[in-house]
């Protein structure tokens, strides 16, 4: 019988990518603020207690390294970067569009030079440091900062940008040693495991599938630099760092109220991301054929780790295990079994809209997640 590592550090082999769907009272606590009817600290209050549910019944599924589901956040990103300094939240005229539908408009505008300090994620991961079980991890999720990027070449955002940017390398510059402050701020609080969410890659797949779809002649040497952007902004925003600090990173194209924004395989990013951004594991999106075959794995070293999101977060359906184990399969023959793990390919509500599935078949999919991969690890 093969011999697998114990995974000891985040990926485990049954994991999750992050966001958990808001409860009601949470949701209702929420809304009373945004109309002035509860104060910030009765909210704080609804979103304590919510957060401690949480991470019991995280601990109770058996989940390793355990998030607060970002039961404080309206969106996945931008949350985040409205609490970077010299950023302000904006309502544009329209939101993202996704497959069936558009989402809310609010936005992310440079109003000053960007920096990372004080920044409110730092004492979120506190509050959940404090109430896990000794020995449970807690991983921090962040947007990559090739995400905060891709929000500020908005055509809507680009103008705030230029006045306080003129020089673009400069921005980019500033938006990586912003999230360097924040992570060595995360650390010294005791973060030792930290991923960072970026959907800009299924974006560039999509581009270029649309670009190759229209005139398969194009010239997508833009695509290309727009890679090795993001690509550098993240690799120099995760450098110098302590070694006990585990980065990873989850790629997507987009999860909101159960539908999709990007589709393409990892083909034609795989040469970037893959083979050089500087993490140690890609939480990557497979439970659709959107995501494209299993051979891109191939540019991943064959010692980072890749997590397949083979189960869907976007419906409460259970996968056939058989199905999903014979996909694992098929993987390996791209990157090595003993570094595969296993999660939902997102997170069950990247917004606090949250996908269309119950809290029961929530945490159905994360016993399918762990029950699949005892069988083919254990």
């Amino acid at each position: 019988m093969t011999q697998f590592t114990t995974r000891t550090t985040s990926p485990f082999r049954y994991d999750i990518v992050g966001s958990f769907l808001r409860p009601q009272e949470l949701k209702d606590a929420r809304a009373k603020f945004s109309q002035g009817k509860i104060s910030q600290a009765e909210l704080t209050e609804v979103e304590d207690q919510c957060i401690i549910d949480l991470i019991h019944k995280e601990e109770a599924a058996g989940l390793k390294a355990v998030t607060d589901g970002e039961f404080r956040r309206s969106y996945w990103h931008l949350d985040f970067f409205w609490g970077l300094q010299g950023v302000k939240h904006v309502n544009l005229k329209h939101g993202y569009f996704f497959h069936d539908e558009e989402t809310r408009n609010d936005s992310a505008q440079v109003i000053g030079k960007i920096s990372g300090e004080n920044h409110p994620f730092v004492n979120y991961f506190k509050f959940v440091r404090d109430h896990v079980s000794h020995g449970t991890q807690v991983k921090q999720t962040i947007p990559a900062p090739a995400q905060f990027l891709e929000e500020l070449i908005r055509p809507e955002n680009q103008e705030s940008v230029k006045e306080v940017y003129p020089n673009l390398a400069d921005l980019d510059h500033d938006v990586a040693k912003a999230y360097h402050q924040v992570i060595e701020d995360l650390y010294a609080a005791g973060c030792r495991t930290l991923q960072l969410d970026d959907c800009t890659w299924g974006i560039s797949v999509n581009n270029f599938a649309n670009l190759k779809r229209k005139d398969p002649n194009a010239n997508t040497s833009q695509l290309k630099e727009l890679q090795e952007r993001f690509l550098q902004v993240n690799n120099e925003a995760i450098a110098d760092l302590p070694d006990d600090l585990t980065i990873n990173t989850h790629i997507c194209r987009g999860n909101y109220h159960s539908t999709w924004a990007a589709a393409g395989g990892y083909g034609p990013v795989a040469d970037t991301l893959f083979a050089q951004e500087n993490v140690n594991a890609f939480y990557l999106e497979y439970d659709s054929e959107r995501a494209g075959g299993f051979e891109p794995l191939a540019k991943v070293p064959d010692n980072k780790y890749v997590v397949l999101g083979l189960i869907t977060s976007k419906t409460g359906d259970l996968e056939d295990p058989e199905v999903i184990i014979n996909r694992i399969k098929e993987a390996a023959k791209f990157h090595p079994l003993d570094h595969l793990c296993l999660s939902p390919q997102c997170g069950f509500a990247s917004t606090e809209e949250g996908n269309i599935l119950t809290e029961e078949q929530q945490w159905a999919k994360i016993n399918l997640v762990k029950d699949i991969a005892k069988q083919v690890w254990d």
